[in-house]
């Protein structure tokens, strides 16, 4: 069975920053996700350049990501173009954070 995106962004879902309780999916964090065969490639950002949990937030992706069945190897890359901004937050994050209501 293939690993389809919807897969891959709810084990995305369950990775978090651990300073901000939400996901990094919802935080806008994840630029684009390319699935091939075996691979699971992803594009991603942080909050913050210098930002002291980037080691472990790539690590966790890619660990994740690789416990699906199927992905041999995932690979994360983290970018910072475009920059992130809080408008990029899905609303349930947006909500939570208490924008825009």
């Amino acid at each position: 069975m293939a690993v389809s995106k919807d897969d891959v962004i709810s084990v995305l879902k369950k990775c978090y920053d651990p300073e901000i309780p939400i996901n990094i999916y919802d935080l806008g964090l994840v630029y684009n996700i390319d699935i091939g065969e075996e691979r699971i490639a992803v594009r991603m950002t942080l909050t913050a350049p210098g930002c002291p949990a980037s080691a472990y937030l790539s690590q966790d992706v890619k660990r994740k990501i690789e416990s699906l069945p199927g992905v041999k190897e995932a690979e994360v890359q983290i970018v910072w173009d475009p920059p992130w901004t809080p408008e990029m937050m899905s609303e349930i994050a947006k909500k939570q954070f208490g924008m825009g209501i």
